[in-house]
């Protein structure tokens, strides 16, 4: 049997040194890289804001040949909205039609008078109506009834 006695610690300075860098070498690397982050976080966020500018041009000028508007107005429309989308820009354009001769037509909730009467006649059948709710309640009463005169004022009371 062998008896090995060794600290642990001495099995960290086994590399060599010859392959270790010294500190300066290591942050002139870390420096490096770190340049070539910055600038590819710049390009890329270059890019990124070349395309949302171009998605907002593109959804503004949809909307604005949807409605029959010259496409000059875009540049107005993308100096007053921060965020562009169909609605946005529809919602503005119905604020600032006057300047563009467009006429806003409200949307009115147009019910026939066919209709009207058929829904007096739903109001005026559901009105009587007997709802679980009100069978419950007619069955408790005529149930606690205590005399003929009680269930003849229940009976009354239903009619």
């Amino acid at each position: 049997m062998s008896n090995n006695y060794w600290d642990e610690d001495e099995d960290d300075q086994d590399t060599d040194t010859d392959t270790q860098m010294d500190g300066s070498d290591l942050l002139k690397k870390l420096r490096k890289a770190k340049r070539n982050d910055e600038k590819r976080i710049k390009e890329l966020t270059e890019q990124l804001e070349g395309l949302s500018k171009v998605q907002r041009e593109r959804t503004v000028k949809e909307v604005l040949e949807k409605k029959g508007v010259n496409l000059k107005a875009a540049r107005l429309v993308l100096k007053d909205l921060e965020e562009v989308n169909e609605e946005t820009v529809n919602n503005w354009l119905d604020d600032n039609a006057d300047l563009f001769g467009l006429t806003v037509t409200q949307e009115e909730n147009k019910v026939s008078e066919t209709d009207k009467a058929a829904l007096r006649q739903q109001d005026a059948i559901t009105q009587n109506a007997m709802t679980p709710d009100r069978a419950e309640d007619l069955n408790l009463r005529i149930d606690n009834a205590d005399s003929m005169d009680a269930l003849l004022d229940v009976l009354r009371s239903q009619s």
